[in-house]
This record gives C-alpha cells, structure tokens and sequence, in this order.
C-alpha cells in the first residue's frame, strides 16, 4: 500500500472522559516524542472536561463534531465518547473522511456496528476498534508460541467505580478477553454457557462463561467489578505446553509439561500452579521466564493505528474483529437474560 506524505497527520479526541484523557496524553507524547503527527482538537460537549483538555494540552475545543470539522482540517481521531454514541459519532467522522481508532466496544449493538463496518468499507476509511489488550506485550509474545491451544481458564476482576456504568460487565471487562480468545483460538464459537449477576449497579457486574468452540477448545472466563482485588490473568494448555499470562505485570510463564503428558488437565493446572507460585518446575516439568519487551499497551495501540492510516493498511483490530466479539459479547449476555429467567434471579 503506497503510504501517504511525510506531513503529520492531525488528529482530534473525541470525548474527555477518562479514556479521552489518556488519548490525548498519548498523542502528545508522540508528538513530542517526533512522530509525524499533530495533537489538533477535542471534542466534547462538557463545560468542565473540555476547557481543562485546551489549557492542558493549548489546543482549540469544541463542544460537537461538527463544530470541529468546521474548523479544522482532521486525518484521524479517537472516538472516546459513551458506547451509545459510538455510531452517530463515527458515521459523522467518516462522512468527512476521518479515519478513527474507536474505543472498544464498536457499538451498542449489531445493527450499529454493520452500518459501522459498511460505512468503513464503503468509504474507504481506516477504522481500528481499541482493543487494548490486543496490544499488551505479553499478549504479543504468546503469539509466537501458539500450537493449537485447548483449554483457557481466564480471570478479570476489577474494584467497583462508577466508570462504564452504560454498559455491562460483559461488555466493560471481559470484552477484552473475548477478543483475545476469539484471536488465539481461530474457530467459530459453538456452543454458550453463561451466568451473571447484578450487584452494585442496575446491570451484570459480575458473570461466569464457558465458550465451547467448533475446533474443540474449551474457554471459561469470569468478569467482575464488584471484586475486592484487581486480577487480570490468563492460563491457557496447548499440546505440552501450559502458557500463563499476567496481563498487568506484562509477565508470560511457559511450562512444559511432556513428561507429564498422560496427566488431565485439572491435575497439570495444579501442578503447573504451585510451579509457578514456588519458582520452580515440578517433576516432569520445565518452567521458564518467556522474554516480553515491555510497553504501554496504549501507545503501541496509537502507533498501530498511524500507521495503519499512514499505509492505508487493514488494523491490527479490524472494525470486523470488533463486530465479532461484539456479537459473541451480546450471546453471552442472552445467555445471561436466560439463566436468570430460568432459576427466577
């Protein structure tokens, strides 16, 4: 793909909000940091959030999209408004020929993020959803050592705050690990087990979920955020082979198990546990410390997505990737709606 000139390319945040904050302390740092690009505006429409957003960073604000696209000339921005407006927003943006990194998830449901998908295609846009943890160095570096994964036991939990309160657990936190899985294991989703519960807001807070996929690999997954520690963890066996990923520390442990190979899985995950734990192989086992290059997920996310616009190259997150974990994300949450009918919750 031919890249486009050398000129930096301008770049807005829409929305001010704790994400937007830290796009826009990103962009900055990349913009001091001599990349070709150019922090140009904000956008939104809160009278306290976007005056400190133009002191802090001495760029114009405007309180609405099209006030902005009236003043200034944009390649690109990031869409970090409420999950509700993902797709007004972006089909506006579009419309004026911005390409956009969307904070995950693409939308609020599937009709929204088809007429994403098609505005993209249909317009030639670059759109990237931000999928986060696509973009965690250890995330990464097991990518390097995949060879059929079979099994995943996955757990993220989160202390309560008032953040994401529009949407879900299931669309708030475990969204990201969805995407993951769904990345690693390449095979449709066959089968969905869920159960969820809400506990100190009106929607899921925490959930329970086994994906049974077409290949045969099996994922149970747990979200919460009403949990009194912050665990952000990621085990997983492939043929031999236990992988343990710590999402937070940035952290990749592989054990070998091929000497203990007629063992089942819950005996390994024990064993390859207390390896882990003690530092030290268990018999039959060797255990070592996977080389991960440490990074901020979220600058290796912006720099993936220059660059994408710079080449007119397809994302490292599709908007595609976004419309499929969003729909496995909406199944879960119908087999949630479902269990809850069931047993009378």
């Amino acid at each position: 793909m031919p890249e486009r000139d050398a000129r930096p390319l301008r770049v807005a945040v829409v929305g001010a909000g704790t994400f937007g904050r830290n796009h826009l302390r990103v962009y900055r740092e990349l913009e001091l940091a001599g990349a070709a690009v150019e922090l140009a505006a904000v956008v939104d429409p809160n009278e306290a959030a976007r005056p400190a957003a133009t002191a802090k960073y001495a760029i114009p604000g405007f309180a609405s999209i099209d006030e902005c696209l009236a003043a200034c000339k944009l390649d690109a921005a990031s869409l970090c408004v409420p999950t509700v407006h993902h797709a007004a927003c972006a089909q506006t943006l579009l419309a004026a020929g911005v390409d956009l990194l969307i904070e995950k998830p693409i939308a609020a449901g599937l009709a929204e993020a088809d007429e994403i998908v098609r505005l993209a295609r249909d317009l030639g846009r670059t759109v990237q959803i931000g999928h986060l943890e696509r973009f965690n160095p250890a995330v990464r570096a097991v990518r390097g050592l995949l060879n059929h994964p079979m099994f995943f036991e996955v757990h993220r939990l989160s202390v309560f705050t008032p953040r994401s309160l529009d949407v879900d657990v299931v669309l708030d936190l475990m969204i990201h690990d969805l995407d993951i899985v769904l990345s690693l294991v390449g095979s449709p989703v066959r089968e969905v087990r869920a159960v969820g519960l809400p506990v100190l807001s009106p929607r899921v807070d925490i959930a329970n979920v086994r994906l049974e996929f077409e290949n045969g690999c099996v994922a149970n997954l747990t979200a919460s955020r009403v949990s009194t520690e912050r665990v952000r963890k990621m085990r997983f066996f492939q043929p031999h082979q236990y992988l343990s990923l710590d999402f937070a520390r940035q952290d990749l442990l592989l054990i070998d198990v091929t000497a203990a190979s007629g063992m089942d899985p819950a005996q390994l995950a024990a064993l390859a546990t207390a390896a882990a734990l003690g530092g030290q192989p268990a018999p039959g086992m060797s255990l070592r410390k996977v080389p991960v290059e440490s990074g901020e997920p979220l600058r290796l996310e912006i720099e993936s997505f220059l660059n994408a616009v710079r080449r007119r190259a397809q994302p490292e997150v599709s908007v595609e990737d976004g419309r499929a974990v969003l729909a496995l994300a909406l199944q879960i949450n119908a087999a949630i709606a479902a269990h809850a009918r069931h047993t009378g919750l």
